[in-house]
């Protein structure tokens, strides 16, 4: 899509929106979103406004849908940040008023079931931002990850610490020594009283990196995207893809190489992997939230679903660049990339270049 616009950003001191469109967890574990809040005030110098469902667990998809027409209608709201994921957003899009939406276009920050939002957002014309939450990325345990910090500046302010350029919003991705997929029980206060562990981090995998890719991005939480082409929602007539960047990342629910191949085949059946010069896939969780998963299982999961993916992109796109183990998604720390935004994915020099 040609027409897609950034919105105007905020500057410290704004008012921003913190919205549940998808589930009131910040009511049942009030420990990480409290201090999300505290960071987004204390680190970012923002002012966060709730809404009546921020924290009510089992609210309607209309007082949902209610919260984002209020923030998004608030002139003094400068962005939306989505406390945390969910499962039945879905059923939040019919209720929105796309008029009321593109009229007010403002950064939205949100990832998981949030990627529905994001999806909508992309088709009213509205760049948004893939990642982000109050809950995991702001209430991280201990601290936030200084990678996540500076990848969340860039996104809300258009410069960053390391890799930006001054205004331009231009920002390099860079690959973390270390990496985590471990989340403490938040119902447990002693979780927060250090940073979660970490191992080292795997190098990302470039396959067919012989040319340099720049496009709008689209994609999200593969997991969604398939309910989403399920219920036929939101969904573009392919050839709207076609030169862009594909982002796909899969959840803590750990979705099997054999399913991941099954949804990639659906989408290429449809056409849609086609239209995607290039592929950003994220670094997969692969630790179970309620059962620890052993370091090499782990990485066994890691390395079968790549195997899956690369198996599909070999039958439907078998020219297409991909690069693997890319921290965005469901992974800490994480890089929040721009959704409807300009990537650029060079591959002889192993560089990915976002503009927030």
């Amino acid at each position: 899509m040609d027409d897609l616009r950034y919105p105007p950003k905020p500057v410290p001191g704004d008012r921003v929106a913190v919205v549940s469109a998808s589930s009131g967890l910040p009511g049942l574990f009030p420990r990480p979103f409290e201090l999300g809040l505290q960071r987004l005030r204390d680190v970012f110098g923002l002012e966060p406004v709730e809404y009546p469902s921020t924290r009510r667990m089992g609210s309607t998809p209309q007082q949902r849908a209610d919260d984002l027409h209020a923030a998004f209608a608030d002139p003094s709201i400068k962005a939306v940040i989505s406390s945390i994921g969910g499962d039945d957003e879905l059923t939040v899009l019919p209720l929105l008023d796309r008029e009321l939406l593109r009229a007010n276009p403002k950064p939205f920050l949100g990832y998981s079931d949030n990627t529905n939002l994001l999806v909508l957002l992309h088709n009213l014309g509205i760049v948004s931002y893939h990642g982000g939450s109050v809950m995991c990325e702001l209430g991280r345990p201990g601290a936030m990850h200084p990678a996540t910090v500076d990848s969340w500046r860039a996104a809300l302010f258009g410069s960053g610490e390391s890799g930006g350029s001054g205004g331009s919003g231009e920002y390099v991705l860079t690959e973390p020594g270390r990496f985590g997929d471990i989340t403490g029980d938040w119902a447990d206060e002693a979780t927060f009283a250090a940073e979660p562990p970490s191992e080292p981090a795997t190098p990302w995998h470039w396959h067919r990196a012989d040319r340099v890719v720049t496009g709008r991005s689209w994609g999200g939480n593969l997991e969604i995207l398939s309910w989403l082409l399920m219920a036929d929602r939101e969904i573009l007539p392919v050839e709207s893809y076609a030169g862009g960047v594909l982002l796909l990342e899969t959840s803590e629910e750990r979705p099997d190489a054999a399913t991941v191949f099954r949804i990639l085949r659906n989408m290429g059946e449809r056409g849609l992997l086609r239209q995607f010069p290039a592929l950003l896939m994220g670094r997969a969780r692969a630790q179970d939230p309620f059962n620890p998963v052993p370091a090499d299982a782990r990485a066994r999961y890691r390395a079968d679903q790549r195997a899956a993916v690369l198996r599909a992109l070999e039958t439907y796109a078998p020219q297409a660049m991909a690069v693997f183990d890319v921290d965005f998604g469901h992974t800490d720390p994480q890089l929040l990339l721009p959704y409807g935004g300009e990537i650029r994915v060079d591959g002889p020099a192993r560089r990915i270049t976002v503009r927030y």
